[in-house]
């Protein structure tokens, strides 16, 4: 797998063996950030990260800084390792946790991300539980967006806290835009 574009771009990033881990790919990846038209200077939570690789894609593009939030702690030692890799150490934050006790935690902090990006397991459930925990947060600017990845067979339920600004499909994957709502 590599960073499909900015200062990384074409540098190859690693993902653990491991069945409890499902990498966004490199198509999926590169059409997000074509959405975008600049995401320069903004910053990036990547929740359910994995290897980290969509919230490297946002450094290599341009983001300030990038937090990520990996429960699995083996996947969260290569996350590191990928962030040294493409020499991103210096603008990222690993928080080792489950979804909730990170968004908690951030929230306590009273932090603010101009993009959450959350890829929680496929037809679990997830999707949706997410959504809720991430519209209690409070952790989207006011100009924020929230970006949920989740299969096609999974109906998400949306709040009034959120509102769907967009869907995009690519095979069984679906990316669903939100921000939040009045």
């Amino acid at each position: 797998m590599r960073i499909t574009g900015g200062r990384a771009r074409g540098r190859k990033i690693y993902a653990p063996k491991s069945e409890k881990i499902r990498v966004t790919s490199d198509r999926v990846r590169e059409s997000l950030f074509d959405i975008f038209s600049s995401i320069e200077g903004t910053a990036f939570l990547d929740i359910f990260a994995g290897t980290g690789s969509v919230g490297i894609e946002a450094l290599s593009r341009g983001s300030a800084e990038a937090v990520f939030i990996e429960k699995e702690p083996l996947h969260a030692i290569e996350l590191r390792k990928n962030l040294a890799l493409c020499g991103f150490e210096g603008f990222s934050r690993v928080i080792v946790s489950t979804a909730e006790k990170g968004i908690r935690i951030l929230s306590e902090q009273r932090r603010k991300f101009d993009i959450v990006f959350a890829d929680p397991p496929y037809d679990k459930g997830l999707a949706s539980e997410t959504l809720s925990m991430l519209a209690e947060s409070n952790l989207l600017t006011g100009n924020g967006i929230l970006v949920l990845e989740h299969s096609f067979r999974e109906d998400i339920a949306v709040s009034d806290a959120l509102v769907m600004t967009d869907r995009r499909r690519y095979g069984d994957t679906v990316i669903s835009f939100l921000k939040a709502g009045s």
